[in-house]
């Protein structure tokens, strides 16, 4: 098993950047495809990025596209997330979650197939 925890939250202006920090314990975090989500207030929880063991293969939500990367140092087991040019609407508690395997099967935003999560951090994105 795999223990997570999400660093680099914080509260930011609209057009800044952040970068998002997932440290994992454990022997297996090269094993396992990881994701990013985010739950607003009052929403929904939703994905926003993911990416293969290898790091070679990576899925965005279009509303992210262009803006967000993520990547990964299996070296460090750390999984990252850079938010560039952040928008209100990005304002989130941000969660990185391990996937079940080493690359999805299907659609790789299916919370279901996400075997462990993160507490989350909080990014807050003013106007």
């Amino acid at each position: 098993q795999v223990q997570l925890v999400e660093s680099g939250g914080g509260l930011v202006q609209a057009g800044d950047s952040l970068r998002l920090s997932c440290t994992a314990s454990g022997r297996t975090f090269s094993s396992h495809a990881m994701g990013w989500f985010r739950q607003a207030p009052g929403k929904g929880r939703e994905s926003v990025a993911a990416i293969s063991a290898s790091g070679i293969t990576t899925r965005y939500v279009d509303s992210v596209k262009g803006r967000f990367t993520i990547s990964r140092d299996n070296a460090k087991d750390t999984l990252y997330l850079q938010m560039n040019s952040l928008k209100p609407e990005d304002t989130a508690a941000y969660y990185c979650a391990g996937h079940r395997s080493r690359v999805w099967g299907g659609s790789w935003y299916q919370e279901h197939e996400y075997d462990f999560w993160g507490q989350g951090t909080q990014v807050t994105v003013s106007s």
